[in-house]
């Protein structure tokens, strides 16, 4: 059964905001909240990046039955493994079941920040899985000391190790990432509507859940919408590698000076009509993706959400139900 939930956009919203919205989620009916683990914006206009530990324990607080998603976490350079395998133990605890950590290879935009090397891409995914090694060792509550290719701690016990198995999900954008996932992993994490990583997870006897993201901005005017994602949202026009690889929110603005506003409208579905959202969620749907959450770009939240109960919801529900 597809489940559906709605993005805790925290690079467009402040930290109360985000409690707003997710007390809005729950009560709208969607199964969980996806919030991302960064240090910075993708560019100025958006202006927010709350940290997200303590927004897990407000959201929890403020919310009694949604799931919590981390959509996703890097956990190799910016906070070592022993501090995240913590943090996550801790939030475990506060969250329960409700609970779900996404974790990924990072981009320079969030990691560089302690000055450290910005490794490519391969060294990320060695460094990544030899991370969820040590994070699960901790996660026992036993003491720890370890000596790996990246990684070391001495005599580290979690007191209050998790109670329960933390599920935990990886970001794979290729066949390398993906076949890593499968073997480490409790789901695969992808964007858009298709990957080939699902047909590698799947290969791989990659089991567990496939969450997946749609962006686009709801409006009732169509014209202004796309004005709005063109000025907020306009790092969706970045190719892949390069959007891991800028390192400052203003080279991203540099970057998108190329990016039209008809280069938007093509990529990002805009205004009222919210057909192309609702046909790009069912070929999402029926390649494999079974957690699917909904990006709206802006403050108006509330709109989308009263759009979603009377026109989106119920038509994608049905398509969820058709055998794939």
């Amino acid at each position: 059964m597809t489940k559906f939930g709605l993005t805790l956009s925290s690079e467009e919203h402040g930290p109360r905001r985000l409690l707003e919205i997710a007390e809005l989620a729950e009560a709208t009916g969607f199964d969980f909240v996806s919030i991302s683990d960064h240090f910075h914006p993708w560019v100025d206009e958006q202006g927010h990046s709350p940290n997200v530990w303590p927004m897990l324990g407000a959201i929890g607080e403020r919310t009694s039955d949604i799931d919590i998603v981390v959509g996703v976490s890097c956990p190799i350079m910016r906070i070592h493994p022993v501090i995240n395998a913590h943090l996550v133990a801790t939030t475990s605890h506060l969250l329960g079941k409700r609970f779900t950590w996404g974790v990924g290879t990072g981009e320079a935009l969030n990691e560089h920040v302690l000055a450290d090397r910005w490794p490519p891409a391969p060294e990320r995914i060695d460094m990544l899985e030899e991370a969820i090694t040590l994070m699960r060792e901790l996660w026992k509550g036993e003491s720890v000391t370890f000596n790996g290719a990246y990684y070391s701690c001495e005599n580290a016990r979690i007191y209050d190790a998790p109670e329960q198995q933390i599920p935990v999900v990886m970001s794979a954008f290729g066949p390398v990432a993906a076949k890593v996932a499968a073997r480490v992993a409790d789901g695969l994490w992808i964007t858009g509507t298709t990957s080939d990583g699902i047909d590698v997870w799947n290969d791989n006897d990659g089991s567990g859940p496939i969450y997946s993201q749609l962006t686009f901005c709801w409006g009732e005017d169509e014209s202004k919408a796309l004005d709005l994602a063109h000025r907020v949202w306009p790092n969706a026009g970045v190719p892949g590698q390069l959007s891991q690889d800028l390192p400052t929110p203003k080279h991203f603005e540099q970057a998108v000076e190329i990016v039209t506003r008809e280069l938007v409208a093509e990529n990002v579905p805009c205004g009222p009509d919210l057909t192309k959202v609702a046909e790009q969620a069912e070929e999402a749907i029926a390649n494999g993706v079974d957690h699917l959450y909904f990006h709206q770009i802006g403050d108006d939240q509330e709109g989308f959400c009263q759009a979603w109960t009377e026109d989106l919801a119920p038509r994608l529900k049905k398509a969820a139900k058709k055998p794939k």
